[in-house]
């Protein structure tokens, strides 16, 4: 799967450095940073999950899951870990490259939107800086993405579909990966997770974001 997918990748002009376990991927990782991770969560040494927690803890990095399909749970968590996307197994290398290929076109640096605030939050998309009442947030790519678009669109309703089209930049996907980046935002920016009072759930269409912070119908 490692030779097929570097095939791929190359012939699509990319630069391709395998590593066949956790540990040397780490290694790897830290001798020469890369753009983007494809990362299979079934690793020998080290699962994909450490090893995305511990690029996430040296540094912001794209990356993307590999994940057998039955396996919900696992991509749940690498979602909450910082995943930005994942592919699930069987699956067309040519889909892989459109997603690597996606995910690159949103982290690397383009005509940015001006900068946005409301409700104590702000972001500078030039800088990828997102702060709260004058504090930096700790945002993964699609976090920031995210929160980003919210701020300029306040008070509009979106649905998921919509998120994953303007946000992701796909017109298809699993749109399970809107509902857990949302939630990870909502427990980086809102006072009360439990409770949203920014990012709302406009039930039988999907979000919106309140800059007043009132509280949900």
């Amino acid at each position: 799967v490692a030779e097929i997918v570097s095939g791929y990748l190359q012939r699509a002009g990319h630069i391709v450095d395998r590593a066949d376990d956790g540990p040397t991927a780490l290694d790897r990782a830290a001798a020469h940073w890369p753009d983007l991770v494809v990362l299979d969560l079934m690793l020998p040494g080290m699962d994909g999950l450490e090893v995305c927690r511990r690029m996430r803890g040296t540094g912001p990095v794209p990356i993307v899951m590999l994940t057998a399909r039955g396996d919900e749970d696992d991509r749940i968590v690498g979602l909450e870990i910082g995943a930005d996307d994942y592919v699930t197994k069987p699956f067309s290398p040519r889909e892989l490259v459109l997603r690597v290929e996606s995910v690159l076109r949103r982290t690397r640096p383009a005509p940015a939107p001006c900068p946005a605030s409301a409700a104590g939050l702000a972001v500078d998309p030039t800088a990828r800086r997102a702060t709260k009442d004058g504090v930096e947030l700790t945002l993964t790519l699609r976090e920031f993405d995210l929160l980003a678009f919210f701020l300029r669109y306040p008070g509009q309703a979106f649905t998921r579909e919509e998120l994953m089209r303007e946000v992701w930049g796909w017109d298809f996907g699993d749109l399970s990966t809107v509902t857990v980046h949302v939630r990870r935002l909502r427990g980086k920016i809102e006072d009360d997770p439990a409770r949203p009072r920014l990012i709302q759930t406009v039930w039988g269409v999907g979000y919106r974001f309140d800059p007043a912070g009132r509280e949900a119908d």
